[in-house]
């Protein structure tokens, strides 16, 4: 009898165990839990991979703060110590002339204070509003080409090409569209930068750093 166990207790076991490995539940997956349409975790599509980062603008709003990040990025991604090829200098790429304009005649101490960039930029807005000051009155909303002109867009301009060109472009209806060194125009800066709010920057006639 002993001997009858010891055969029939390991065949029982086997075949127990063999009938839970071949028997198959159906099991309800909740609504709940289930995927019904791709996401980024499980199926990322429209990816884009480069060799190198892509590097964004900052999105700061349509204010002064957003306008004067948007210019500097597309002038100098937003550095400070970046001179380019043409010797223009710091975040906003301003040249020596324009500079001294508002008042800055050392170019080392600009280049290493942002403090004072920062300035120099405000305060020749200032300045390149009151030269336009009339322009901006009369061309303001007015669509030229493809354009709608908007002051942010004409300072922006102004920033670019000077404000004596831009009076040009506006005067001409766009005709007189100069550009810059690398082939910017101020068709472009009119309409890349159009729709800021930079109001809290006042005109001022000969507009000079306050230190």
């Amino acid at each position: 009898m002993r001997k009858w166990i010891n055969v029939s207790c390991p065949l029982v076991m086997i075949f127990i165990l063999a009938s839970f490995g071949l028997k198959t539940t159906n099991k309800v997956v909740p609504n709940a839990l289930k995927v019904n349409t791709p996401t980024m975790v499980s199926f990322p599509q429209n990816e884009l991979f480069t060799e190198s980062p892509v590097i964004l603008p900052p999105l700061i709003g349509s204010s002064y703060v957003g306008f004067k990040e948007a210019l500097a990025f597309k002038e100098s991604q937003g550095k400070y110590s970046t001179v380019n090829t043409l010797g223009y200098l710091g975040k906003y790429q301003f040249g020596i002339g324009t500079l001294e304009l508002v008042g800055v005649y050392n170019p080392d101490y600009f280049l290493a204070n942002p403090k004072l960039q920062e300035k120099a930029f405000m305060t020749n807005i200032a300045r390149n509003k009151w030269i336009l000051r009339k322009d901006i009155a009369k061309y303001n909303g007015v669509k030229i080409g493809n354009s709608q002109i908007t002051e942010s867009g004409i300072i922006a301009a102004a920033h670019l090409a000077g404000p004596g060109n831009v009076k040009k472009y506006l005067r001409s209806l766009g005709r007189n569209d100069v550009s810059d060194d690398y082939g910017t125009t101020i068709s472009h800066y009119i309409s890349l930068f159009s729709g800021y709010d930079i109001s809290m920057v006042l005109p001022e006639r000969n507009a000079r750093i306050q230190r």
